[in-house]
């Protein structure tokens, strides 16, 4: 941002904040998005092309029993493949929260600084993405629109978990208490995040994915290139769309505080810290309603 500007927002001003802050860093965050993506996308068309891919080759029994041979290397590469896309996923959220914390603030960051502070962060965010997920699953097996209200009350729980130095519960319920009276505001952009990154795959994906299904059923032999044309187009669409959503959440947590809390006055008087704790809040970081 050109100058620290930190008031209550609109929604449209969150929006046009988040676009203006993707759009004037925008290799920042595409390279904290894409540096762990990258990863995945390497053993995903490692996997390709070592095992194949169901129905570019016509079936032989023979090499078949013969592959049985394989099965462990397989499931292990699942495996590491897994562990991959959790870890790429955890880094990008972080880094990019992070990223916009510092430049939100007036500050400067870069792609190495913005990963390098998720050292040690890594496994209680992977506790608040588990429990988040369980809370707003458990919530649509029930009925889908109390999983929705949930996960929009749910939205700002990342950056409080990392801002606030809080746990998994804990940033749960200091997400719960921010959002209040706020979940419209919340749904509207999940709402313009999923329109961005349907239009990302359109563009990026969804030729490639025609193209495998055409392939199968005229030229089997090119069905394995256009499946890793499909899994970069994969990779490319998913480093653009998700550094909006990290971004306009980052902001909005940003934007309750001022709102709820006089965060700038806060930052005002501290403004070496990265998020102020915030009144009625105990040493250890959790809220006094949780006490």
């Amino acid at each position: 941002m050109a100058a620290l500007d930190l008031r209550p927002l609109s929604l449209g001003e969150i929006l046009d904040r988040t676009f203006s802050l993707y759009r004037e860093h925008f290799v920042l965050f595409i390279g904290i998005t894409a540096i762990p993506q990258l990863l995945i996308l390497a053993l995903h068309l490692a996997q390709l092309f070592l095992f194949g891919y169901v129905g570019t080759t016509r079936v032989d029994p023979m090499k078949t029993a013969l592959s049985g041979d394989m099965i462990f290397v397989a499931v292990m590469a699942g495996l590491l493949g897994l562990v991959a896309y959790v870890a790429a996923y955890l880094f990008s959220q972080g880094g990019t929260v992070f990223a916009v914390s510092e430049l939100y603030l007036g500050r400067t960051t870069t792609i190495g600084q913005s990963l390098g502070r998720m050292r040690g962060e890594a496994l209680s965010l992977f506790g608040v993405t588990i429990l988040s997920g369980l809370a707003i699953g458990g919530a649509l097996i029930l009925l889908i629109i109390p999983g929705i209200w949930l996960a929009c009350r749910l939205i700002v729980c990342v950056p409080a978990a990392l801002l606030e130095d809080l746990g998994p519960a804990d940033s749960l319920g200091r997400s719960f208490e921010l959002t209040d009276d706020n979940a419209g505001r919340s749904f509207v952009i999940y709402l313009i995040y999923f329109v961005v990154a349907m239009i990302a795959g359109a563009i990026f994906n969804y030729p490639f994915t025609f193209m495998v299904a055409f392939s199968a059923l005229r030229h089997p032999e090119a069905v394995r290139m256009w499946v890793a044309l499909a899994q970069v187009g994969q990779s490319v669409a998913e480093v653009i769309a998700t550094p909006i959503l990290l971004i306009a959440t980052a902001i909005f947590y940003y934007d309750l505080r001022v709102r709820k809390e006089a965060f700038d006055l806060q930052f005002m008087l501290n403004p070496g810290a990265a998020a102020p704790p915030a009144p009625g809040t105990s040493p250890s970081g959790m809220p006094t309603m949780f006490s």
